[in-house]
């Protein structure tokens, strides 16, 4: 058969190259080929199922695990006062009406008695309350009472409106007995507190003369001589002026007497307590 004569089929054969042997790559390839396609064939997986998986095992953590103690605890108490109430409502709901009636009475008594103890606790206080003030106003009242004796006995020093006399005796011509009735006459006017030349006069202040001068509870004093006095001016003042009285009298001995009125007199002038030797307080 000529070369003209060839059928198509064998024309074909020779245009078409020889067939090659597979290579390793190749064989691989088809192997990872066929797994993807197994991989493919196998079905997929549903919503429920991938939650189960993404939940099992659990994966608990520490803060979760103390969330879950404080509400176990708190479901916990809740569920005990629950039962508790229904506890004491069952109990009060299966009762009989003299038991009900009995613990009403019960209760009113409790709460009769609670409001007697607090009566009486409030009464206490008030009884406190009263005796404290007492007790101040006493104390008060002693402190008072011991200034005013003090001023009198001259223990303390004294201050207030009065008036200051100074009488000068160039001529020496004063005596101890015209002092004493201008003292005599100042007290009988209210003079509170009287000082003499720096000497304190109370109520057993006496004077004398010596030696031309004056002597007050044995402190010599000269002239000129200085009276500090405390009480009413304008009812002292008035009594050392009366026609015939202090003033009067001792002018006519060539002294010189002079009255001022002041706001503030200081008594300054101090005398030592002197204990009795035999007098007692008959509140002892």
């Amino acid at each position: 058969m000529s070369e003209q004569e060839e059928t198509p089929g064998n024309r074909l054969r020779k245009e078409l190259p020889e067939e090659l042997p597979a290579t390793p790559a190749e064989e691989t390839t088809g192997e990872t080929t066929g797994e993807t396609a197994d991989s493919a064939a196998e079905p997929a997986l549903t919503g429920r199922q991938r939650l189960v998986q993404g939940l099992w095992p659990p994966r608990v953590t520490r803060a979760q695990l103390i969330v879950a103690v404080l509400l176990f605890g708190l479901g916990f108490g809740l569920a005990v006062q629950v039962a508790s109430n229904s506890d004491s409502d069952s109990a009060l709901r299966g009762a009989r009406q003299e038991d009900l009636v009995r613990i009403l009475d019960e209760l009113d008594d409790r709460t009769q008695r609670l409001e007697d103890e607090k009566q009486g606790l409030e009464k206490q206080r008030d009884e406190l309350e009263n005796s404290s003030d007492q007790a101040e106003e006493a104390r008060k009242q002693t402190v008072e009472k011991e200034r005013q004796l003090g001023i009198l006995a001259g223990t303390v020093a004294a201050q207030g409106p009065g008036i200051e006399m100074t009488i000068e005796d160039t001529k020496g011509t004063v005596e101890a007995d015209m002092l004493l009735d201008a003292i005599q006459e100042l007290r009988a006017a209210g003079a509170e507190a009287i000082q003499v030349n720096g000497v304190r006069v109370v109520a057993g202040t006496y004077l004398s003369d010596s030696d031309k001068s004056v002597s007050v509870d044995g402190n010599k004093i000269t002239a000129p001589f200085r009276f500090k006095v405390i009480g009413n001016p304008q009812d002292l003042e008035p009594a050392l002026n009366i026609p015939g009285g202090v003033v009067q009298t001792l002018e006519k001995e060539q002294a010189t007497v002079v009255v001022e009125r002041s706001d503030k007199i200081v008594v300054d002038a101090l005398r030592a307590a002197k204990r009795p030797d035999y007098a007692r307080s008959s509140s002892r």
